[in-house]
């Protein structure tokens, strides 16, 4: 009998400087445009007339939660080299499937929105008709969505959007003139922090990390094969710039209509408060600037939506994943369907959903922390999950525990 040969060595991730690839800078945008949509503009916008500079502070204190929650869910997925969903199931069988379900749920619902913020874009942008421009936008998504060359197509048109989402909301705040000064102060220093404040924040952390948004990026990552131990500084840093651009979108938005509103500005009189920010600010360029940003911002989270909700189901059958073009056509196809018939996404659907996506985030975080502390050996290959990782993980889930418990009170709502 021959020497027995030596068994593997661990890999052990080694740190340093990791270049961003087109595919890692896809997965980023990946997560960041599809935190990025309607609702995220109509958001920012109320809570900016709503608080002013003070809501400086809440933007600070989601990106430091979101940055805890994105770097615990990507480590344990990246490092798995598994889908969340085939990771739920071996941990609890059987929530894997339930996590896809209400996560497949959530994203058609808002991916109903999503197409009625495309069609409301090219109607400011160019004066086209809504119910047209969401038939447009919605075949482009299936066309992009459908490319031979998926990963390329889809890496390279996010990165597009992403960039001139970015770009024009800068335009859009530097002429706008914001009290930046006050803003800064008012970040570490808030004048105040009554319950408006804390539930700003609540609020923008579900719609940045919620459903099946954190998801989206790792998902890709690990389809693109750069998922393993080998890759977790590519992974944990492609993970924190995603919250990152995210919150620079979130945060010059912010100062373009908090520039408007400082000067006296009752943006929320109007019928399309957001519209009416950008047209206060730059006229009726701006009103042109704001159809584009609003348009990429919606395909972009109509793609992002459609990509990850179908990533959640392909695993289950070779079939779903062999067909999964056809699935993600008929994923939007429905959505437009129901925006069509109904002119927007119902408003009982939209509450159940929001609710359930604050009911995923808890659900999916708690699991992906029992897989880092009680589960390693096996399901992330022995590697050594970092202590202080866990901490925060623990205390972000204790906050994403207190939203679901509030968005609870949505479902009830649909009962009165």
């Amino acid at each position: 009998m021959g020497d027995t040969p030596p068994a593997p060595a661990k890999v052990r991730p080694r740190p340093g400087r990791v270049a961003l690839s087109s595919t890692l800078l896809g997965a980023m945008f990946l997560m960041a445009t599809s935190a990025i949509g309607p609702g995220f503009i109509t958001q920012t916008t109320q809570f900016t007339a709503q608080l002013g500079a003070t809501f400086a502070f809440a933007i600070l204190i989601s990106i430091l939660v979101d940055i805890a929650v994105q770097l615990n869910i990507w480590r344990v997925v990246g490092v798995a080299n598994t889908r969340a969903q085939d990771l739920a199931n071996k941990v609890v069988p059987g929530a894997g499937y339930l996590l896809a379900a209400l996560i497949v749920f959530g994203g058609l619902v808002f991916n109903v929105g999503n197409l009625a913020g495309t069609g409301l874009g090219l109607n400011a942008l160019a004066g086209v008709d809504p119910r047209l421009g969401a038939v447009i936008s919605a075949v482009l998504a299936v066309v992009i969505l459908g490319a031979k060359r998926l990963g390329a197509a889809l890496d390279r048109v996010l990165v597009v959007l992403g960039v001139a989402m970015i770009g024009l909301t800068l335009y859009v705040a530097v002429i706008s003139r914001p009290p930046v000064g006050e803003a800064l102060r008012q970040a570490v220093l808030p004048e105040q922090l009554g319950t408006d404040v804390f539930l700003a924040a609540v609020t923008i952390i579900g719609g940045t990390v919620g459903g099946y948004i954190t998801y989206a990026g790792v998902h890709r990552l690990i389809e693109s094969g750069q998922g393993g131990p080998e890759n977790i500084a590519a992974i944990s840093r492609t993970s924190v710039l995603g919250i990152i651009v995210t919150g620079v979108m979130r945060v010059l938005l912010f100062l373009a209509i908090l520039g408007v509103v400082s000067g006296g500005v009752d943006i929320m009189q109007s019928d399309n408060p957001s519209a009416e920010a950008f047209l206060q600010a730059a006229g009726e360029a701006g009103m042109r600037l704001f159809g584009v940003i609003m348009w990429a911002a919606a395909v972009s989270s109509v793609i992002g939506a459609s990509y990850t909700s179908i990533s959640f189901v392909s695993t289950f059958h070779p079939v779903l994943e062999k067909r999964r073009g056809i699935l993600v056509t008929v994923f939007i196809g429905v959505s437009l369907v129901i925006l069509l018939v109904s002119g927007q996404a119902p408003n009982t659907l939209l509450v159940l959903a929001g609710a359930l996506n604050g009911v995923i985030l808890p659900v999916g975080l708690g699991i992906m922390l029992w897989v880092a502390a009680r589960r390693s050996r096996d399901l992330l290959g022995g590697y050594r999950y970092p202590v202080w990782l866990i901490v925060i993980g623990v205390l972000a889930w204790a906050l994403t525990a207190y939203m679901a418990v509030n968005s609870l009170g949505g479902i009830a709502a649909l009962w009165q």
